[in-house]
């Protein structure tokens, strides 16, 4: 759950509300459907969780949702909050993060690794711009290595 969080950028209320049939491995992508503004997108499936996720299928056999609670159904969101709290615990994470965190971290570090802002803004599934831009926070130390393109044209 922890790793779709991160890997995929993924809302927790879009963790568990992924169903099996959501789960396209052989175009490695998973459709989120009707997430907050009720609209569908798909992301990339990390190579990373392929196997990880097919092995914990055959173990936990769900039937409708990828994540299901022990009596069936859906997972709990709050379930899922509390597995990221004991992770941050076991890992000895003091900070005061939320499994939001994971959402943010993604957006920032696509954005470091030279993914260009629209094309996070479609993955996070965002309307307006100005959402990404406050979730993909960029340090500084990236931005001082940035040189205007006015710079390059009076090198010799």
């Amino acid at each position: 759950m922890l790793k779709l969080c991160y890997g995929m950028g993924l809302r927790v209320s879009e963790v568990v509300n992924l169903k099996l049939s959501d789960i396209d491995s052989s175009r490695m992508q998973v459709l989120i459907e009707s997430a907050k503004g009720k609209k569908d997108r798909y992301v990339p499936l990390p190579v990373s969780v392929l196997e990880l996720l097919q092995s914990y299928c055959k173990g936990f056999k769900p039937i409708k949702y990828l994540f299901e609670g022990q009596y069936g159904g859906q997972y709990s969101i709050r379930s899922v909050q509390s597995v990221f709290k004991s992770a941050m615990k076991k890992a000895k994470v003091n900070k005061p993060v939320g499994i939001h965190g994971l959402r943010h971290s993604y957006a920032t570090h696509l954005l470091e690794y030279g993914t260009d802002m629209a094309f996070i803004q479609k993955l996070l599934g965002h309307q307006d711009i100005k959402t990404t831009m406050i979730y993909a926070k960029v340090e500084n130390s990236h931005t001082k290595s940035i040189r205007s393109p006015l710079d390059r044209l009076f090198e010799d």
